[in-house]
């Protein structure tokens, strides 16, 4: 590992050489603006020879407007510019008289066509995958599939994204994905992740990044990657918005809600979310255990079903203001509620092969609460000159409140002699988290080709969460001192970077970054009064080198190293009661995995897409159940895995059938190999493993449109886990009234109802099974009406990139 550190430092050196390398080339620059001065980014800039009206050569601008075109041959030309929204522009002609010649075009200024926006917005049919530099970016916004979905819903049908048998998410085979909402960490993953994505509409959503291999400017944290879900932005001067109805039916019925208020003049930009819904989700499962000794076994199948409701209402509130046309300032507030309600009844049966001690147990869990996130943010953008630097700045506060009771109703029947117990158990489970993150980011070229990119951050959370268990006796709490305690976790991380871009020659281009974080951790579990502490400081190289064999042909070698930490309530040392024979028990001896992750990608045409990737994880965090054959008793522990090995390959191929059929596939294969090793045995899991989605958009007559996906998930594997296969296919329909403004959706997914998640684990001769259904088969009719009274459209991007809360529980979105 030290030979790979050197290896990554010296290309970092050489990369740090590059920057001031002198451009010499003969070009053709300038830039793009529109009428109020602000840059118009991937604009078409063509040189057109005046004699034939041929187009000779030409780029598209970057992010700040501008371009760089190499000289054509001698001769008389003219720039002509093209982009969507914009008419078609073209300068006076110019003579090229040698092969030194040179212009500066300055800035080249570009009328909008409101009219023309508005026909390609309405006719076109939008790419569902697009492949870009560093990331893949799936549609959402105004697919028939999203209208009265949920983020969960859509994330689950995004390319290379599975939902494990606990609700997790994986990408491309891998778990410690991060999740981020408009570049922003959501400080939560596991259940309170699920149930935050759960509660999110998917209306509200515009698109979803897919980030493989992040680079050094993003946090370390995410062994598997990132998934940034964005949200809607508003573009349109005046006053514009929308309100949108629908319902829900999967053997339970739910609505959703909502509306989105926008105004924008001058130098302010304000926007109103609101969003409340009734959602409802059931599971039906069957576990079956054995457990096994050298003198005895016994078996233990339980047979649940669970029945969740929740209410959501969320607000997000944001206001822009351009101090000038160079400096900008706003505040975003999410404000996102949950009262939740969950039932969830077990029977389980249990026999060691003599008839005399078989038993029953009839479990109903009542689990009631409130959950919270209240984020807010201040953020300033500015443009230091004409050359593209900038200077951003964010400040978040985050208050996460999870405040859960649960009341436990078990009956203990043994079925030989039909004597019975009822026993009440409980508990009190209010949590907190309150997050503090400030960040700086700098962005300066030195030339076209070559640019700096600097950042620090700052990023304080305190966990605090108190268990209080119980026994109720002739309705009196009896406490329970041994299952309650009280937990406090405080972190501060530290975080800098450097990113260097350059181009090395007319076809070779190069990206490097280092990152530094520093983790400082203080656990204190007040109940025994014992602390940990938690101090290491990590350096985290990215290199990203960038072949352009062909206008249409580009190959990427990526490189980088990552981190997961723990989770803050993994650290908790209490348990977790979930049935008489059932426990979840945190584990402060956690460590953080580790991960060098390694990636080649071939995009052809910008939108097909060959991915090959190799990584490797040590400490890998994943949950081992741990089987107690004296008790009949499963306690589910986070733990490292040694190592985790994964190899994968992913295809994207778009194929347009028809003027009126677009077709999406993508496909991956993947080879997984975990090394666990537990009580002095060492255990190895391997799979390979594959999936295949493909996503039907076709025009029909009447203006309808019809979605259809379909996948199918292969066997895989996960730490102890071998996960059988899945499939699934959903429909939708969307038909548009009265100029576009009324929209009419209907979708039911998992027709067939393929998505039966089972699997198994064998561990010391003990074996866990699962066999669970989680109620994805569902029906939905959504209604939307659009307004608005706005001037033209005005396009206007602001960076933003918080990165911390995703082992807390509670998220940025509403």
């Amino acid at each position: 590992m030290k030979n790979l550190y050197y290896i990554v430092m010296i290309t970092f050196l050489l990369c740090l050489s590059q920057i001031t390398r002198a451009q010499t080339s003969s070009q053709l620059t300038g830039s793009v603006k529109d009428a109020k001065g602000v840059a118009v980014p991937f604009a078409s800039v063509a040189v057109v020879q005046t004699s034939t009206s041929k187009i000779v050569t030409g780029v598209t601008t970057d992010e700040q407007g501008a371009f760089a075109i190499k000289t054509p041959a001698v001769g008389t030309y003219l720039l002509r510019i093209t982009a969507i929204g914009f008419t078609n522009f073209d300068s006076s002609p110019f003579e090229v008289n040698n092969a030194e010649f040179s212009k500066n075009f300055g800035t080249l200024t570009v009328q909008e066509d409101t009219k023309l926006l508005k026909e390609v917005t309405v006719q076109s049919m939008r790419p569902k995958v697009v492949a870009q530099a560093d990331k893949m970016v799936v549609s959402v916004e105004g697919t028939a599939l999203a209208a009265g979905s949920t983020a969960y819903e859509v994330l689950a049908k995004s390319p290379g994204v599975f939902i494990d048998q606990d609700g997790n998410i994986q990408l491309n085979g891998k778990g410690g994905i991060q999740i981020m909402i408009d570049g922003k960490l959501t400080y939560l993953s596991g259940k309170e992740l699920q149930t935050m994505l759960q509660g999110m509409s998917a209306e509200n959503l515009k698109d979803i990044e897919i980030i493989t291999n992040p680079s050094a400017k993003y946090d370390a944290e995410g062994n598997a990657g990132i998934l940034n879900i964005n949200l809607k932005k508003n573009s349109l001067t005046g006053v514009n918005g929308s309100v949108y109805v629908g319902n829900f039916y999967n053997g339970m019925s739910g609505y959703s809600t909502g509306g989105t208020l926008n105004y924008k003049k001058g130098k302010w930009s304000t926007s109103a979310n609101f969003d409340a819904a009734r959602r409802v989700f059931y599971r039906n499962a069957t576990f079956t255990r054995e457990f096994n000794t050298d003198s005895s076994s016994s078996r233990q199948v339980s047979t649940a079903r669970q029945e969740d409701v929740r209410q959501v209402p969320s607000l997000r509130l944001s206001t822009d203001y351009d101090i000038t046309d160079k400096h900008s300032v706003g505040v975003t507030a999410n404000l996102y509620y949950q009262d939740f309600g969950s039932n969830f009844k077990t029977r389980t049966f249990t026999s060691n092969g003599n008839p005399e001690t078989d038993s029953l147990i009839t479990a109903t869990n009542l689990i009631n609460g409130t959950f919270s996130n209240y984020t807010f943010n201040g953020h300033y953008m500015g443009k230091l000159d004409t050359a593209g630097t900038t200077l951003s700045a964010d400040v978040d506060y985050v208050m996460i409140n999870n405040n859960g009771e649960s009341r436990f109703f078990n009956l203990y029947q043994q079925l030989k002699t039909g004597n019975s117990r009822l026993v009440l158990p409980g508990s009190d489970n209010p949590s907190d988290y309150n997050i503090f993150s400030a960040k700086t980011d700098f962005t300066k070229p030195f030339s076209k080709d070559t640019k700096m990119e600097l950042g620090a951050k700052v990023s304080s959370v305190v966990s605090d969460n108190d268990l209080r268990f119980f026994y109720n006796v002739d309705n009196v709490h009896i406490p329970d001192v041994l299952k309650s305690n009280h937990f406090i976790y405080k972190e501060k991380i530290f975080a800098a970077y450097a990113n260097f871009n350059t181009k090395l020659s007319e076809k070779w281009s190069l990206q490097s970054g280092l990152r530094a974080e520093k983790t400082l951790g203080e656990g204190n579990l007040l109940t025994t009064n014992t602390t940990f502490k938690r101090d290491y400081l990590n350096l985290f190289p990215s290199i990203f080198l960038m072949h352009n064999i062909s206008k249409d042909y580009q190959i990427s070698y990526n490189y980088s190293r990552r981190i997961n930490r723990p989770r803050y309530e993994s650290m908790n040392p209490f348990v977790f009661y979930i049935d008489p024979y059932t426990y979840a028990q945190g584990n402060p001896n956690l460590r953080p995995a580790y991960t060098n992750s390694f990636e080649m990608t071939q995009t052809l045409k910008s939108k097909y897409i060959f991915k090959i990737g190799y990584s490797v994880t040590t400490d890998f965090i994943a949950e081992v159940p741990e089987q107690y054959p004296e008790q009949n008793r499963t306690v589910f522990m986070q733990t490292n895995v040694k190592r985790y090995e994964n190899v994968n390959s992913n295809l994207v191929l778009p194929i347009k059938i028809s003027k009126n059929w677009d077709m999406n596939n993508t496909f991956n294969v993947a080879y997984q190999d975990y090394t666990i090793e537990q009580k002095e045995r060492s255990l190895r899991n391997k799979q390979l493993s594959y999936y295949g989605q493909s996503t039907q958009n076709i025009q029909l007559p009447k203006k309808i449109r019809l979605e259809v996906n379909a996948f199918y998930q292969g066997p895989g594997a996960y730490a102890l886990y071998r996960i059988s296969s899945l499939w699934g296919i959903d429909v939708g329909l969307k038909r548009s009234f009265l100029n576009e403004k009324l929209e009419f959706s209907v979708n039911v997914n998992d027709i067939f109802r393929g998505q039966q998640i089972i699997g198994k684990a064998n561990y010391n001769g003990n074996i866990n099974e699962f066999d669970q259904y989680f109620g994805s088969r569902s029906f939905r009719v959504n209604l939307r009406y659009r307004f608005n009274k706005g001037a033209k459209f005005e396009e206007k991007k602001r960076n933003t990139n918080l990165e911390e809360l995703n082992r807390a529980g509670g998220g940025g979105g509403n």
